[in-house]
């Protein structure tokens, strides 16, 4: 019978079997001979007599640092206040999670803390114009709606209310909203096991998110072609290799000059590419 694992704890895994039925089950110890660690997120086939694992379904992804895998959608989540809203973590995080296959949603929190939103407002409306889905703490039934049929994790820089924004979504689930370090990639859970928790009739996963940002499996072409509105006008770059930076007749640098690209965005690019090429 085919299932989706929800839980993992050691090495028991816990099915929600398509019957919605959920079933404690081992794994065949094929997989382990094979160096296959089953995921949460993961689509495989179990033996309901034996409660075993006898097969995982492809993944359409899959991370390391939450260990999940088929993702839908990744909330990102940047405060507006408390700490500063950070351009540079978010485009890098959405830079990260395109790579992976995995759609992001932009989350801003903290916007009631705002005096003037005249800034924000701003970066909403460059963010929505470009193609992704922007919406601020308070659209609660509209947050409600995205994890319909989905799996969700969520990701940001500590301190900026991913649990806090789970419990007033769905208070029944309790996270606990002080489990992360407060250093950006030491991220540390009070729990010791992932697990997908029910959710708007999706799933979310209750991790700390990504506990590392960075350009590692990439190339500097990834990097380049997960700016999104680059690819817009890419085509009229004098060059078809164009990276956008040191080339003459290059139509993003047009672009940028006159304001259809966000500044912001065009110096965090360069940005992450010198990281990348530091990595060398």
């Amino acid at each position: 019978m085919r299932g989706k694992i929800i839980k993992v704890l050691s090495n028991d895994y816990t099915v929600r079997l398509i019957n919605e039925k959920s079933m404690l089950c081992k794994a065949r110890g094929v997989f382990r001979n094979k160096n296959i660690i089953p995921l949460a997120g993961d689509n495989v086939l179990v033996d309901i007599n034996r409660q075993v694992i006898t097969d995982i379904l492809p993944r359409k992804n899959e991370l390391v640092r939450p260990p999940v895998a088929n993702i839908d959608l990744a909330l990102i989540v940047v405060s507006a206040k408390e700490p500063d809203f950070s351009s540079n973590l978010l485009d890098k995080m959405i830079n990260i999670i395109e790579y992976n296959n995995i759609t992001p949603v932009i989350i801003i929190s903290k916007y009631d803390l705002l005096l003037d939103t005249t800034y924000i407002d701003s970066i909403i409306t460059y963010y929505k114009k470009i193609g992704y889905k922007v919406l601020i703490n308070s659209d609660i039934v509209q947050i409600r709606k995205i994890f319909r049929e989905k799996v969700t994790i969520l990701t940001g820089q500590t301190g900026v209310g991913k649990s806090t924004l789970i419990n007033k979504l769905e208070g029944s689930m309790n996270l606990d909203t002080d489990v992360i370090s407060k250093s950006l990639g030491r991220g540390k859970h009070t729990t010791r096991h992932i697990e997908l928790y029910d959710l708007f009739c999706g799933f979310v996963a209750d991790t700390p998110g990504f506990s590392s940002l960075s350009f590692i499996d990439m190339k500097k072409e990834d990097i380049r072609d997960n700016f999104i509105e680059f690819n817009e006008y890419k085509d009229k770059c004098k060059y078809r290799d164009c990276m956008h930076i040191n080339e003459d007749e290059c139509e993003i640098k047009r672009k940028l000059e006159n304001g259809e690209i966000l500044k912001s965005r065009y110096e965090n690019y360069i940005k992450f590419i010198n990281e990348k090429e530091r990595e060398k």
